[in-house]
């Protein structure tokens, strides 16, 4: 059993599980995020009809080399290392145009080159035997789990960070009081929004998020999100009789007594002095983006506002909103009845870690969403010179392969993290081993932060408690134990949710009367 553990095949596991992953999922989730890319143009003698791009299938090739003289043949890592080459395979998607009611055919089209990490599924080295590799110019007990940006071997290294979408509690200090808090780092398709519930002097509850400058009164917002009645909104955070107490407080404090007041309280704190539909539509528009994004996976997927089901979907979603609001308010008052401890950041339960195939979806959802700006713009050029619109003059695939290749070539990633791509360290092959399997925090090394660089009990069998450098690294840079399994998400999410429904748990619907 233990000897599995100690094989070259289980030192980079993980990062090439994460990979295959991504290539087998993600890229097809981040395409299906996307899907439509809309133009400004109106098809010319079509009664002003629309035109856009519809996104298909993306299917990722194994890896090429084109020489001079045009030819095309299998590139291998040992090719790659020797010739200063990039590792990357072309993608193919399926996209068709649109005019109107008329759709062209679909066209499979470049769109980039990915770059491929090696020994994973879409390695030409894969499923290769120890001869087979030898033959090729690699050493059979190289573990992979690294790219190859022009010659250069490059590691992503593993980031570890907070839980989102999971409710942390705190204390603050403010003018000498203490603020009990409830926050939230909310994230959805890349986009990470912190949402903070926090009980001021006065014992009233008030919400701030990205976007809405100071807070909101709590029971004003719940109202936004359509809990109009007084107990609708104190069931939706608790049935306790000593956080009713509290509550009431805070009921007495509103000014809204209907939904449209609410969202009009909303709407003149983002946009003040400017006129009630302006304020009715920012309001809404931010609630639905900003408060707890990752709440809006459960709106159908292509309902558009002027679908007929649109108006019941986005009230339900506003609904859930406001229930995690209520679990966050409850959270905060259980804090300040001693009911629950604060939240211990450096838990390992709190924890995430990144791997290489998150890393590269966060990448890939940018650079795609670069393609399709440019794919726009390149069609509406077509169409003010009058030209045939094409998908195949339209997509530039270096726009795409230069968005993906520069951060691994560099470390500086997406979001302004700097050397998540690293060098892979050759000294020796322990060196190599212990790269491919590092954990970085994103701590800041300048400051102290004792607790992050204490050895905390819960990393017992998943950090090793003596490999970490000294200096200003020392605890915030870590190595896997020798025998982790990292655990994965749930790809069926649906199943997981019937799940609990056959456990008893109750649907969350509005009461039609």
């Amino acid at each position: 059993m233990s000897r599995a553990y100690f094989s070259w095949q289980h030192v980079a596991r993980h990062q090439l599980d994460s990979y295959n992953y991504f290539l087998e999922h993600n890229l097809q989730k981040v395409v299906d995020e996307q899907r439509i890319i809309e133009t400004d143009i109106e098809s010319r003698g079509k009664g002003k009809e629309a035109v856009w791009v519809e996104l298909g299938k993306i299917e990722v090739k194994k890896p090429l080399v084109r020489e001079a003289d045009g030819s095309q043949s299998e590139l291998f890592p040992s090719e790659a290392r020797l010739r200063n080459l990039t590792y990357a395979a072309p993608i193919q998607l399926d996209m068709t145009l649109v005019q109107g009611e008329e759709a062209q055919d679909p066209v499979v089209t470049v769109i980039g080159q990915l770059p491929v990490m090696v020994g994973s599924a879409a390695c030409n080295l894969y499923n290769m035997s120890d001869a087979e590799r030898t033959g090729h110019g690699e050493d059979p007990l190289d573990p992979g789990g690294y790219f190859i940006v022009n010659g250069t071997e490059r590691v992503l290294m593993t980031l570890e960070d907070l839980a989102s979408n999971k409710i942390m509690t705190e204390f603050t200090e403010r003018y000498n009081e203490r603020i009990y808090v409830a926050k939230v780092f909310s994230q959805y398709r890349g986009y990470r929004a912190l949402v903070i519930v926090e009980r001021n002097r006065k014992n009233l509850l008030e919400v701030s998020f990205p976007s809405v400058a100071g807070h909101l009164r709590f029971v004003d917002l719940m109202r936004a999100l359509g809990l109009q009645g007084d107990h609708d909104i104190v069931e939706a955070v608790s049935t306790d009789e000593e956080i009713l107490t509290f509550m009431m407080q805070n009921l007495e404090e509103s000014e809204c007594d209907t939904v449209d007041e609410g969202v009009m309280y909303v709407g003149k704190k983002l946009a003040p002095n400017q006129t009630r539909d302006y304020q009715r539509k920012r309001a809404e528009f931010v609630l639905d983006n900003y408060l707890l994004p990752h709440l809006n996976y459960l709106m159908p997927v292509g309902l558009k506002e002027e679908d007929f089901e649109y108006r019941a979907a986005i009230e339900g979603v506003r609904l859930a909103k406001a229930h995690f609001l209520g679990r966050m308010a409850e959270a905060c008052f259980d804090l300040v009845l001693e009911r629950r401890r604060i939240d211990d950041k450096d838990h390992y339960a709190n924890k995430r870690l990144k791997l290489a195939g998150d890393l590269m979806e966060d990448l890939f959802r940018i650079s795609l969403n670069r393609l399709t700006r440019d794919v726009k713009y390149q069609l509406e050029r077509a169409s003010m010179r009058h030209r045939d619109l094409s998908i195949g003059t339209a997509v530039r695939a270096d726009v795409l392969t230069e968005r993906l290749l520069h951060p691994l070539a560099t470390g500086n990633w997406v979001g302004g993290r700097t050397g998540v791509s690293q060098l892979l360290d050759r000294v020796d092959h322990m060196a190599v081993l212990s790269h491919l399997r590092r954990v970085i925090s994103p701590l800041s090394r300048s400051q102290p932060h004792f607790e992050a660089r204490d050895l905390h009990p819960t990393q017992w069998g998943r950090i090793c408690p003596s490999e970490t450098p000294e200096g200003p690294n020392c605890g915030l840079v870590k190595n896997f134990a020798q025998m982790v399994e990292i655990s994965k998400g749930v790809i069926d999410e649906e199943e997981v949710k019937n799940t609990l429904y056959e456990m008893g748990v109750i649907a969350l619907r509005r009461e039609t009367a």
